[in-house]
C-alpha cells in the first residue's frame, strides 16, 4: 500500500501508543493522544489502510509453546543467482521453526531466527532440514542467552 498522507505528530502518538499496547480501546487511545473517539478511529483506520499499521499481534512466551530454545543462524549460500535465491528463500520460510528470516547486505547472506524446544531438537533441525536447504554453503549458530529487548 502507498502512504499518500503525511504522518503528523498525532499519528506518531497513535502509533507509539499502539506499539506499546495494541489492545487499547479506541476510547482509551483517543484519551491518551488528546482526541475524541471518532477522529481517533478515522486516523487509525487511515493508518491501517495506508499500510502504516500492518497488523496487530499477540506476543507469546516461546517456552509455553515448546519453543524456548532460540538460535540465530547465519547462512551463506553457494550461488547468488536469482533462481538459487528464490529456491532457498521459498524453502527456508516453509520451515515452521524458522520464525524470522532476513536477507543481509554483505555476509552472511541470511540470518534466520530459529525457535525449538531444546538443543536436541535444534541439532535434529540443523542436520535434517536447515543444512539441506538449497545452496547452503555454510552456517554458523548463535544461541540466545537472554532476550534483552524485542
Amino acid at each position: 500500500m502507498r502512504n499518500d498522507h503525511a504522518i503528523d505528530d498525532l499519528d506518531r502518538a497513535i502509533i507509539a501508543e499502539l506499539e506499546d499496547d495494541a489492545r487499547l480501546s479506541n476510547a482509551e487511545l483517543a484519551r491518551r493522544v488528546g482526541l475524541t473517539p471518532a477522529p481517533c478511529l478515522r486516523r487509525v483506520q487511515r493508518l491501517e489502510r495506508e499500510g502504516v499499521i500492518k497488523g496487530y499481534h499477540a506476543s507469546i512466551d516461546p517456552k509455553s509453546g515448546g519453543r524456548g530454545f532460540e538460535v540465530i543462524v547465519a547462512i551463506d549460500i553457494a550461488v547468488n543467482d536469482g533462481k538459487t535465491i528464490e529456491d532457498f528463500e521459498t524453502a527456508a520460510v516453509a520451515v515452521p521453526e524458522v520464525t524470522e528470516m532476513r536477507r543481509m547486505l554483505g555476509q552472511p547472506d541470511y540470518y534466520l531466527r530459529v525457535q525449538v524446544a531444546d538443543p536436541d531438537a535444534y541439532e535434529a533441525l540443523i542436520v535434517g532440514t536447515i543444512s539441506r536447504l538449497p545452496a547452503v554453503n555454510r552456517l554458523l549458530s548463535h544461541q540466545t542467552m537472554r532476550l534483552i529487548k524485542g
